[in-house]
C-alpha cells in the first residue's frame, strides 16, 4: 500500500431519471479520474431516462499520478489487498443504501465501468455474498486476482455480462479480456464479447451495443423488451 494514499471515501453523482425508475446504470470509473468522467455516458446509454444513473468517484487520493483509485497498482490483474478490500466494502455499502433508498433491486441495476472501475463491476457483480446485478459490462478491465475476495460463479452464470477489450491496450493488455471469457464460459455464462482496435479507451462504435445491452437486460427483469431495442451483439480513465 502506498505510504501516501489517503481515504476520501466514495462519492456518487446521480442523474434522475424521467419518471419512476425502471432500474439502475452504474458506471466505475477508471484509474486517476473521478465520478465525473464517465458521467457523460448515462445520457447516451438512458436517452430515454428509463434508469437512475449513477456515477461513482473512488475513494483514495494521493497516488501517483493524481486522480482518484480504486487501489494501488503493483502488478496489473492483482490489486494491492488493503486499499482494494477497503474500496470493495465501502463502494458495495453505498451502492446497497443508494439502491435501497430508490427502491430499486440489485435485479433492476446494470453496474459496470472502465479499466479499474471494470475491476470493481467485476469484483461486485461476482464477489462472494453479493447481491445479484441484473447484468454486468466490462470495458477495459480484467476480473481480479486479490487475497479477500473471491468470486461466486456457480450461482450466476445466468448473469447477462458484455465485455469490450482494445486489441493494442498497452494498459491492461487483451490478454486478460479473453481470460475473463474463458472463465465465464467454462463456468456456464453466456456473454456479449468485443474485440476492436482501439488502445486503452471506449471506441464510440460500442456504445450502440452497451446501450443496447443495458436496456435489455433493465427490461428483461421487468418483464418487457424496450421497443426498438435488440439484445447487444469518451473519456479513458
Amino acid at each position: 500500500m502506498s505510504a501516501a494514499a489517503e481515504w476520501a471515501g466514495v462519492d456518487i453523482r446521480l442523474r434522475e431519471p424521467e419518471s419512476e425508475p425502471a432500474g439502475a446504470l452504474i458506471l466505475n470509473h477508471g484509474r486517476g479520474a473521478d465520478e465525473n468522467d464517465l458521467h457523460g455516458l448515462i445520457d447516451e446509454l438512458d436517452p430515454e431516462r428509463r434508469l437512475l444513473g449513477v456515477t461513482t468517484g473512488a475513494p483514495w487520493l494521493g497516488i501517483p499520478p493524481g486522480g482518484r483509485h480504486w487501489y494501488v497498482v503493483e502488478r496489473v490483474g492483482y490489486p494491492d489487498p488493503a486499499t482494494f478490500g477497503r474500496s470493495y466494502s465501502a463502494l458495495g455499502e453505498r451502492l446497497d443504501s443508494l439502491l435501497a433508498e430508490w427502491r430499486i433491486d440489485w435485479s433492476r441495476a446494470v453496474i459496470g465501468g472502465f479499466s479499474q472501475g471494470t475491476v470493481m463491476s467485476y469484483a461486485l457483480a461476482l464477489g462472494e455474498g453479493r447481491p445479484h446485478p441484473g447484468g454486468l459490462v466490462a470495458m477495459s478491465g480484467f476480473i481480479p486476482e486479490v487475497d479477500g475476495w473471491s468470486a461466486d460463479l456457480g450461482v450466476r452464470s445466468a448473469l447477462p455480462v458484455y465485455v469490450h477489450h482494445g486489441a493494442n491496450d498497452p494498459v491492461i493488455g487483451v490478454e486478460f479480456a479473453r481470460a475473463a471469457r474463458r472463465r465465464l464460459q467454462e463456468a456456464g455464462f453466456s456473454l456479449d464479447y468485443r474485440e476492436t482496435p482501439a488502445g486503452h479507451s471506449l471506441p464510440p462504435e460500442i456504445l450502440r451495443e452497451v446501450r443496447d445491452f443495458a436496456a435489455s437486460a433493465t427490461a428483461a427483469q421487468a418483464g418487457t423488451q424496450p421497443a426498438g431495442n435488440a439484445p447487444a451483439g469518451t473519456s479513458p480513465g
